[in-house]
């Protein structure tokens, strides 16, 4: 005899809450989806004129001895877009992404603190502005880990680096709100039957992102406050001619920034452990281990900051045990890295847009892990850290890992946030034009690195072949340009003429596909009780089978508008 089970109310417009309208309402909102919709567009925004930023960079290197720019100038670039990417783009766009789609997946109404979560994206948007209005003075030049004593009054006396200053204060603060916010929403508002071990593998990720903001963003806090003082109020902590260390900067910056690296990378890792399955239409491999593998390298990351200190006046005795660290934390990655290749291993494999970028991205991410496993051996740091090997490095790891995950997310959920498709064709021809300008830009920089061009230069002499791989980094850099160009036009045509999306187009596994798209303004009506870590295969599986007149089993509660609203 079936379990009887008492019927859900549907999901359905009369009770639906009415949701504010207009442009003002958009600055007073405190919806947490609408405020991660502000986030995204604004975090874009920055990422566009970073990426110019870069491109004027490149064609100042695209031919030895130039002259298109001035050594100040290049000098701002760089600090201009180095900052922009890290504190204005991925770090937010993060947040912005968690923002929207962590209540959903966990099946809340909202965040915890809705005000607060409000303060947190103005916050951020304060920040930008102020430290773009140093355009109109005098940007910062000291780049963008602003090192002492480049960073001090004697080097820098304009208000550029003040400027940087309160944007990496007004930036952290609004990182820590929004953390707690998170952590708060996770830990106390899952929907019934949502166990740790049923969380989605991306709230998992910015659960740890969450902890890891709130243990490095008040170290930075600390460190520029200091710096602060020192340039105007008389204090010597970073200048040693008074007692002070310009090492101490060194160890302060970089104890929060190596975290900085996972807190940008690890959603990213979150998203392709969520969209990878969705295609492979299998079961994520090993979720308990990608699970504590996410744990793991964030805590490895707070022990391995001095390996980006290996030619500073640090014993050998702590660099070894910072290089025996670094290795030790591709364990962890390598887990994540081989589940993800299991997942598609035999699977039933759909290659649509979201999964070419996360597949893109593991490969990057992979090329960028092989040259920090030399970066991580400190005699071999001694010959390449001030090259252009480090900057390859750091591209490839952060391409890889946090922005290809960003366009992955982009073209997975865009039809949940605006109820409209992305062209599966543009967005083929965006990912093409990005890989293949991410290869051409940074791969040769490898090589440039090994043949000893300086990083942080802003000319250099036709030395070897050095000139044909700078042209070529050059027209590379132009590649992802035009890639990135693609998408913006995809979405901007998409947003009005783009294919009805469905509430679940991607038959994907978690809550947010429950609702419809856009999703109401209260989420959820009706909560489905999780019953496994992939809820919607659960009700889609549920419907299915009542739909054929068969008996429900083990008391599954589905509502009974499911099937009006596609699943």
């Amino acid at each position: 005899m079936a379990t009887a089970v008492a019927p859900l109310p549907q999901v359905s417009a009369d009770r639906i809450a009415p949701e504010a309208r207009g442009w003002t309402s958009w600055i007073t909102t405190t919806d947490h989806k609408r405020i991660g919709v502000l986030y995204m567009v604004t975090t874009f925004v920055f990422f566009c004129l970073g990426g110019v930023e870069a491109l004027m960079m490149r064609l100042q290197l695209g031919t030895p001895d130039n002259t298109l720019v001035a050594p100040v100038i290049y000098n701002q670039l760089f600090t201009m877009h180095g900052t922009t990417m890290v504190f204005l783009f991925v770090v937010p766009m993060m947040a912005g992404l968690a923002n929207y789609f962590v209540p959903l997946m966990i099946g809340a109404r909202d965040v915890a603190f809705p005000r607060l979560n409000a303060l947190s994206y103005w916050l951020l948007l304060t920040g930008g502005i102020v430290f773009y209005a140093s355009l109109f003075f005098n940007p910062p030049e000291a780049g963008w880990t602003s090192v002492v004593p480049l960073a001090s009054s004697t080097y820098s006396p304009s208000g550029g680096e003040d400027a940087w200053i309160y944007l990496i204060h007004l930036t952290g603060l609004s990182s820590i709100l929004g953390a707690i916010n998170l952590y708060v929403t996770i830990a106390n508002m899952r929907a019934r039957g949502m166990s740790w071990g049923r969380l989605p593998l991306f709230v998992w990720a910015i659960l740890t992102y969450s902890v890891l903001i709130i243990l490095a963003i008040p170290v930075i806090a600390a460190a520029v406050t200091m710096l602060l003082t020192d340039r105007h109020f008389g204090t010597h902590f970073f200048d040693a001619a008074n007692g002070g260390s310009a090492l101490l900067w060194q160890h302060l910056f970089w104890f929060f920034g190596h975290p900085e690296v996972y807190i940008m990378v690890l959603p990213g890792f979150g998203l392709i452990s969520e969209i990878v399955p969705v295609f492979a239409r299998k079961p994520i491999f090993g979720y308990k281990a990608i699970a504590a593998a996410t744990v793991a390298i964030a805590f490895l990351g707070f022990l391995t900051w001095a390996h980006h200190m290996f030619t500073a006046p640090v014993p050998e005795a702590i660099l070894i045990f910072v290089m025996l660290s670094s290795f030790l934390i591709a364990v962890p990655t390598g887990v994540k890295v081989l589940n993800w290749i299991a997942t598609l291993w035999r699977g039933t494999v759909e290659f649509k847009t979201p999964l070419i970028f996360c597949v893109g991205g593991i490969a990057l991410f992979v090329i960028g892990g092989l040259s920090g496993v030399f970066l991580a051996t400190f005699p071999i740091d001694w010959q390449v850290n001030e090259t252009y090997f480090v900057v390859a490095h750091l591209h490839f790891v952060l391409i890889g890992g946090s922005v290809f995950t960003v366009f992955a997310a982009i073209y997975y959920w865009f039809p949940k946030i605006t109820g409209r498709m992305l062209n599966e064709s543009l967005g083929k021809l965006s990912f093409a034009l990005m890989f293949i300008g991410v290869l051409c830009t940074f791969l040769l920089q490898h090589v440039m690195g090994l043949d000893g061009m300086p990083r942080r230069v802003y000319e250099y002499d036709p030395v070897g072949h050095l000139q044909l791989y700078n042209v070529i980094s050059t027209v590379g850099s132009f590649l992802i340009g035009a890639g990135v160009l693609v998408t913006i036009l995809n979405v901007a045509r998409s947003i009005s003429h783009g294919v009805t999306a469905g509430p679940d187009p991607w038959k994907a596994n978690t809550l947010e596909w429950f609702t419809t798209s856009p999703p109401p303004a209260n989420n959820f009506d009706v909560v489905p009780q999780v019953r496994s870590a992939e809820p919607m295969k659960d009700i889609r599986r549920e419907v299915e089978r009542r739909s054929s007149g068969a008996p429900s089993r083990g008391g599954s509660t589905v509502p009974t508008g499911a099937t009006q609203i596609g699943i």
